[in-house]
């Protein structure tokens, strides 16, 4: 089995939590990746929304200090162009892109879009749930959608390289986005509604529109996401989920976005050791090809043809 995760909070827990990306407690370790024949995981810098300018800049560093401490005598492969993922593919072994979840690390300078690229960041949510410089989450109730100081962002983000990711962005929001850009876009961790009407799932027609731009959406493990009754969250739901999207003629379109480290997830899943089985489950349900295009080919595709 392959596996190509588009989000974790795994590294903002080992720098917060003062412990390692090797812990087993943790839903990810990367002591758990033997029965994973290549593995590549994003690995998102949480800025919660109670941390804004300096203080959210000065998070996100000390994850990026923890990450190159974390690796310094390792083989995991710290990914920064489409090279990088397809020598990780090539070889086998685990690899890693550096995520942003949330737009408030800039602190409303547009200068650090520059600085996080530079940085090895290849991927950033504009929001989470709450508003920032530049614009609303999902959790704001009066959502305006994209700032004009966002618009300015979207656009230095496409220029300088660095994927937009509209998980957690609010509606309006995500239609600016659409609009205000040119490049396929993500959404790394979400989930779709028509199956649980939770307003952090997709809408059927925010889910068209992410297609046919040539996006990708990752499955969150969320339980809330992913049935009405959370306790009832089973790793069945998930299938329930892509096929929904695959109805929608999302085959292409949908990756694996766990949320490990950083969701309550259903019980009967563990964690990456857990990952296996679920794809025996996907296999059964869904048939090898599918299952293989879910688990790795569709992101593994996105990333190595819009990185560069």
């Amino acid at each position: 089995m392959k596996l190509f995760d588009m989000h974790c909070d795994t590294l903002y827990r080992a720098y917060t939590e003062n412990s390692t990306l090797f812990d087993d407690n943790f839903h990810i370790s990367f002591n758990k990746t033997k029965d994973i024949q290549t593995y590549i995981q994003c690995l998102a810098v949480w800025i919660p929304d109670e941390y804004r300018g300096e203080n959210a800049w000065e998070l996100f560093c000390g994850c990026v200090r923890k990450l190159k401490s974390e690796f310094l005598d390792t083989d995991i492969k710290w990914c920064k162009s489409a090279k990088d993922i397809k020598a990780v593919e090539q070889k086998g072994g685990s690899g890693i892109i550096l995520t942003v979840e949330g737009g408030a690390v800039l602190g409303g300078k547009i200068s650090r879009i520059s600085e996080l690229y530079d940085m090895g960041v290849r991927m950033m949510t504009l929001t989470w749930n709450g508003r920032n410089e530049l614009g609303d989450g999902i959790g704001v109730t009066d959502d305006t959608g994209l700032t004009n100081f966002g618009k300015e962002c979207v656009r230095e983000m496409e220029r300088c390289g660095i994927i937009i990711d509209l998980s957690h962005a609010g509606e309006k929001l995500f239609y600016d986005v659409a609009k205000e850009t040119e490049k396929p876009f993500v959404t790394s961790h979400s989930n779709i509604r028509n199956v649980t009407p939770h307003k952090r799932n997709l809408t059927e027609d925010e889910f068209m529109i992410l297609m046919k731009r040539g996006g990708i959406t990752g499955l969150n493990f969320c339980a809330e996401f992913l049935n009405n009754n959370k306790t009832n969250a089973q790793m069945y739901d998930i299938i329930k989920h892509a096929k929904q999207m695959i109805d929608l003629g999302g085959e292409k379109y949908i990756g694996m976005g766990a949320d490990f480290d950083g969701a309550d997830i259903p019980s009967d899943i563990k964690g990456l050791e857990t990952m296996p089985a679920l794809y025996e489950m996907f296999v059964k349900n869904l048939g090898a090809e599918t299952a293989d295009a879910i688990f790795f080919g569709n992101a593994y595709r996105f990333f190595t043809e819009n990185l560069r």
